[in-house]
């Protein structure tokens, strides 16, 4: 992967497809240039003996191929920028991965276009789950939610709908570049 949020483009997937209705990512960078993300779902969890192997990249539940990268290739590029990543889940209670990397690191990958994941991970998946994104630098805070959007257009308008897409994108934008940009 080129940048850290190609990463969380295929991590928030695996929520997805783990039946979230809500998944989270908080990403901070402190100011002695450590980045924190943390990505949570509400979506089945994994059980105790998938989450000890879930790191190998032999680790899978899909059916279509025996391979898993997403966790492994994370893994080794928080560990490449000084960082690490933790796994926390419970069957039925969800999963929550939290990474670590110092920014100062040259193996470190620069976050990339944070508000076109959010975009793209919202118009592929409409109606649900609801995404929740909150930042903080010391450049400031920023905080989306899907769910307020929601309740604002009303339940059954999806979001990717031309009109609502085009307002989602500069909100996005509004909201995360003057925290993000430059990360």
């Amino acid at each position: 992967m080129r940048d850290l949020s190609l990463h969380l483009l295929d991590l928030a997937q695996n929520s997805i497809t783990a039946g979230a209705s809500l998944v989270s990512i908080r990403i901070t960078v402190d100011e002695n240039g450590w980045l924190t993300l943390v990505l949570a779902d509400d979506g089945k969890g994994m059980s105790p003996e998938l989450l000890a192997r879930v790191t190998s990249p032999f680790a899978t539940t899909r059916t279509t191929r025996k391979v898993g990268l997403g966790i492994p290739m994370m893994m080794e590029n928080a560990e490449k920028a000084g960082g690490s990543l933790r796994l926390k889940s419970e069957v039925g209670v969800g999963t929550e991965m939290t990474v670590t990397m110092d920014t100062r690191n040259i193996d470190c990958l620069p976050l990339g276009d944070l508000c076109g994941t959010v975009l793209s991970l919202i118009m592929t998946n409409p109606l649900s789950p609801d995404f929740l994104v909150e930042g903080k630098t010391v450049k400031g805070e920023c905080r989306f939610d899907t769910r307020e959007v929601r309740a604002a257009l009303g339940h059954d308008i999806p979001l990717n709908e031309p009109e609502v897409a085009a307002w989602l994108q500069e909100a996005l934008k509004e909201e995360m570049e003057p925290i993000f940009g430059g990360v």
